[in-house]
């Protein structure tokens, strides 16, 4: 019982400590102090509790030691004698004795005897607790049986002086500690400090990258712990960054590069006209014509990076809907035979399945392809397209038998503005853009896009996409 009421007490004590904690803790969170001073203030804090808290518990643990030993010694001797003397307790003399008083009860809880003032049983923990706070006084309390009949007692200890030395205990564990604490501060100061240090010298590098040093990286050397981890995230951070700029340098330059090209040839044709063509009809058809040329491929340029550019906004919109995927096979097959007649074509649609997807966006894609085989095949090859399920995807290839493409390029043919060095001549036409919206268009439908060649001997190219039923 002693136990629990002690239990009880400090958790009365500690109460209004564990506000003032959230408090402080609340306010440190809210007022921009440094990271040095925060850390710094939570360890004094934390050093303060512990001091409190050890100060707390030694006193309170030398009371329950101490009640302890005198419920089994003082305690059991004066329950025995004063039932010894039951009922008249004639033989007691109260001043004489180590208790203030006593008291019994009846078996209704009832005053059946008392010494000082008329009280209650101490049947609860608050009971005990008020008189130790107010009264200084800790009551022993049991029950018994005489004659058949039940009784309950209690016994009131003064406690002054067991007070008196369990608050002189706390004292001296709290001077103590505040002594600890002249050494503490400055050594949690400096720990702090050196903590920080790592944090400053990342924060001044990072201050200093820009595009003009964007491959400066924060130094990760004699450090291993969360702050190497953060800087070798942070160096992989700006890596990719580093990576993703000079890729859209790269397609800034090329892209300028392929406009550079046509506004030159319409810029000589329009100085050629305003020289003499006006007044010559072969020099101003041919003027017209190159203009015109020039102007469908810029046009067409200026589409494909715009394609290019929506993707990369995340605004490109597909317009899905489902569709058997033989009937736009079917009509690139006819359209392909209308425009080439250079090549042996052939088509085999093996099945047929529904897809969900853009009709138009799809059959761009194949197209591209289409254009690709025809450009780098040579007249009187073969060019041979074909449609079938292979697992959950409906698959879409297209085979040719010209140059083909080495093995080191095979991983750049997607990226934009990139061609292939046999592409490369002056009789080839294109922009290096067609593949990128290719795969853009198969990854927009959640497909895949599959390449294989072979220098000399050709390509092949598989288009994969989920279908619903076949």
């Amino acid at each position: 019982m002693v136990k629990t009421i002690l239990r009880k007490l400090l958790n009365l004590i500690l109460y209004p400590l564990r506000i003032i904690i959230k408090l402080l803790i609340s306010l440190l969170k809210r007022l921009k102090f440094s990271i040095a001073f925060k850390i710094s203030t939570t360890y004094l804090i934390l050093y303060i509790i512990i001091i409190m808290t050890v100060a707390l518990t030694t006193s309170v643990g030398y009371l329950i030691f101490e009640l302890q030993k005198f419920e089994d010694t003082t305690a059991a001797m004066d329950s025995e004698k004063i039932l010894s003397s039951f009922p008249g307790f004639n033989n007691i003399d109260v001043k004489e004795e180590s208790y203030n008083s006593f008291e019994i009860f009846d078996s209704n809880l009832n005053t059946y005897f008392t010494t000082g003032r008329l009280g209650r049983y101490a049947d609860s923990i608050i009971v005990i607790a008020e008189k130790i706070i107010y009264d200084n006084e800790y009551v022993h309390s049991e029950s018994f049986t005489k004659n058949g009949a039940l009784y309950y007692m209690n016994i009131s200890y003064p406690m002054e002086d067991m007070l008196r030395d369990a608050w002189r205990i706390s004292f001296m564990v709290l001077i103590s500690g505040a002594i600890g604490l002249m050494f503490f501060a400055p050594i949690v100061s400096s720990t702090s400090y050196k903590l920080i240090v790592p944090i400053k010298n990342m924060t001044e590098i990072t201050k200093t990258i820009t595009v003009n040093n964007i491959n400066t990286r924060l130094d990760v050397k004699g450090t291993e712990d969360e702050l190497k981890e953060l800087s070798e995230t942070f160096n992989e951070m700006m890596d990719r960054i580093e990576g993703g700029y000079k890729t859209q340098q790269q397609f800034v330059s090329d892209a300028s590069h392929e406009l550079r090209t046509p506004i030159a040839v319409i810029k000589g044709y329009v100085n050629m006209l305003d020289r003499w063509g006006k007044d010559d009809k072969a020099v101003l058809e041919e003027s017209i014509e190159a203009i015109k040329n020039e102007t469908e491929n810029m046009q067409d340029l200026i589409e494909k990076l715009l394609f290019i550019a929506r993707s990369d906004r995340s605004t490109l919109n597909f317009t899905k809907e489902d569709f058997r995927i033989r009937t736009v096979l079917n009509e690139i097959e006819k359209e392909t035979k209308m425009i080439d007649s250079t090549h042996k074509l052939y088509f085999k649609f093996y099945d047929d399945a529904t897809i969900y997807g853009d009709k138009m966006r799809i059959k761009q894609a194949v197209r591209i392809l289409l254009d690709n085989a025809m450009k780098y095949t040579p007249r009187g090859e073969y060019i041979m397209v074909s449609g079938f399920i292979q697992d959950e995807y409906y698959v879409i290839k297209v085979e040719d038998t010209g140059a083909g493409i080495q093995k080191n390029e095979l991983n750049k043919i997607f990226d934009r503005l990139y061609r292939a060095e046999q592409s490369r001549s002056k009789q080839i036409s294109g922009h290096g853009l067609g593949l990128s919206i290719a795969k853009i268009i198969v990854l927009g439908h959640k497909g895949k896009i599959r390449v294989k060649s072979t220098p000399g001997k050709g390509s092949e190219f598989n288009l994969l996409f989920p279908y619903l039923d076949s």
